[in-house]
């Protein structure tokens, strides 16, 4: 039995620490906050309480599956599923209803967009052929070096992914109307990118939600892990809360353990679950001299290592949100769990927050609003909503001046255009910055990890074994495969197996 320590406990450090423990390892958990969970919690106020950052469930068989393999019963959790999927409210009037059943799906945009129905059919019918080898390729395995990604058979599949393009021109080959490439493209918002900059890999995003439908978690998002936690506790897992690891212990080639108040504690291998661009803080300095760490002239020029090594802030940090918590003396009974609502031209307010680093004139923005599917989320009677408003990742901007007046002004536009009397209904409200992000350790104020650009996709991001050093592993958003929870999970079960292999060869 080996001891393992896990730096953070967000869900990618919780979801290694059942698959280790299930496995027979002994884990010992650091979390610097006063909970465990990272991202994934909840905002609480007297009888209120809303979920702080991730809301969408998706691909539950995957969540569920993981959890399973590590011990936790498929009842463990329940899961709602959200048909209507979800409202897109554009500025011309129009509302475009997402459903699960593709035939519906194409009725609903015909009658809005006549013709346009048999472009969402063939896309559907595309990835359907698709999405299973890109799971397989992209989701379901780490790369070496970038000889295994750029095989032969993964070319293809990203050639017909349109890789090469960017998510919104991809969407673009199945719809001629500008408002159906926004609903089909704004998926890269839960990841914090651009639709014009994120990869066209990522069509798998919009196919999924009809595929395996969105679902939401009773009792909201952040019960998850509490769940995991408990059971941890549960296995005699110690998770030590307000904690901060000040160092790793590398010795030659190998990380042997962690400094914590100045103390070394040794264990046979760590996994790093903080936002990865802060993993070069906790390591020695000099740490990454090329002859140190054996990236000599003759290393295999096709190892991913090298490329790994990036100083921080080379890494491009997501898109930045405004949030806004609110506890509401009444109910919407016409409203949907999930809404977006969307400027006149979507496309134009992300150049602007994207490329110019600018608050958008007229902000998109999201809402949860989940009494709307879960009776128990509030008091009777009265709702919790939950807005999320893509900004810049700019933790250095006056956000004490700025906040206030953008969350007026998107309340004030929820209000006419979907929430009536919203605002005099309003008995609690609490904002949340990109500044209050990079105070938590998210990077660059971003809270999707590190962007989802092409040079940060598939061998190009931080892999779950980063570097050429033993006994030391990563999971998390910013880490191969990406963010979102259940790939957050995925991601940490690659980071296990790793480790399980290292070991095995090293016993």
């Amino acid at each position: 039995m080996s001891r393992i320590a896990v730096v953070g406990s967000g869900i990618g450090g919780l979801t290694a620490a059942l698959l280790l423990t299930r496995q027979g390892h002994e884990v010992v958990m650091y979390e610097r906050a006063g909970q465990a969970g990272g991202r994934v919690a909840f905002e609480e106020e007297g009888r209120y309480r809303i979920d702080r950052g991730p809301t969408i469930v998706l691909l539950p068989e995957m969540l569920l599956d993981i959890l399973e393999e590590g011990g936790l019963p498929r009842g463990s959790l329940e899961l709602l599923r959200c048909d209507p999927l979800y409202r897109v409210h554009f500025r011309s009037g129009r509302v475009l209803t997402k459903f699960a059943d593709p035939s519906k799906q194409a009725e609903e945009i015909d009658r809005l967009y006549p013709g346009e129905g048999k472009g969402f059919l063939r896309f559907m019918e595309d990835m359907s052929l698709l999405y299973p080898k890109g799971r397989a390729s992209f989701l379901e395995r780490g790369y070496k070096n970038r000889r295994e990604f750029f095989s032969p058979a993964n070319l293809s599949l990203m050639i017909r992914l349109r890789a090469y393009r960017n998510l919104r021109s991809a969407v673009g080959h199945y719809f001629r109307h500008e408002e159906l490439r926004d609903a089909f493209s704004l998926q890269s918002l839960y990841i914090g990118g651009a639709p014009f900059r994120t990869p066209g890999i990522y069509t798998m995003l919009p196919y999924a939600e009809h595929a395996f439908g969105i679902w939401m978690l009773k009792g909201g998002y952040g019960t998850l892990p509490q769940i995991m936690a408990r059971e941890l506790k549960n296995r005699g897992v110690q998770i030590h809360t307000r904690t901060e690891v000040e160092s790793l212990m590398v010795e030659g080639r190998r990380c042997r353990g962690v400094i914590v108040q100045g103390k070394e504690i040794r264990y046979d291998a760590v996994l790093y679950n903080g936002d990865f661009p802060h993993l070069e803080d906790l390591l020695p300095s000099g740490l990454f001299n090329k002859q140190n760490m054996g990236f000599t002239e003759t290393a295999d020029r096709n190892s991913v290592v090298p490329d790994t090594v990036i100083r921080r802030g080379s890494f491009k940090p997501s898109s930045g949100c405004l949030l806004i918590y609110a506890a509401v003396s009444k109910r919407w009974p016409q409203a949907q769990v999930h809404q977006f609502f969307l400027p006149d031209s979507l496309n134009k307010g992300l150049h602007e927050l994207f490329d110019r680093r600018q608050i958008p004139a007229d902000p998109s923005y999201y809402v949860f609003n989940p009494a709307a599917l879960d009776d128990s989320a509030a008091p009777p009677g009265e709702s919790v909503l939950y807005f999320l408003v893509p900004v810049p990742a700019e933790a250095d901007m006056d956000w004490d001046d700025i906040a206030g007046e953008l969350a007026d002004k998107v309340l004030a536009d929820a209000e006419k255009r979907g929430f009536p009397g919203l605002i005099s209904s309003i008995v609690w409200r609490r904002l949340r910055t990109p500044e209050d992000a990079r105070q938590e350790g998210m990077y660059g104020g971003g809270s999707f990890g590190i962007a989802p650009l092409l040079s940060q996709s598939g061998v190009f991001r931080p892999q779950p074994k980063p570097y050429a050093l033993q006994g030391l592993y990563a999971a998390g958003a910013s880490v191969h495969p990406g963010g979102g929870v259940p790939i957050v999970m995925q991601g940490a079960k690659l980071a296990v197996q790793e480790l399980i292999k290292e070991m095995s060869v090293h016993e």
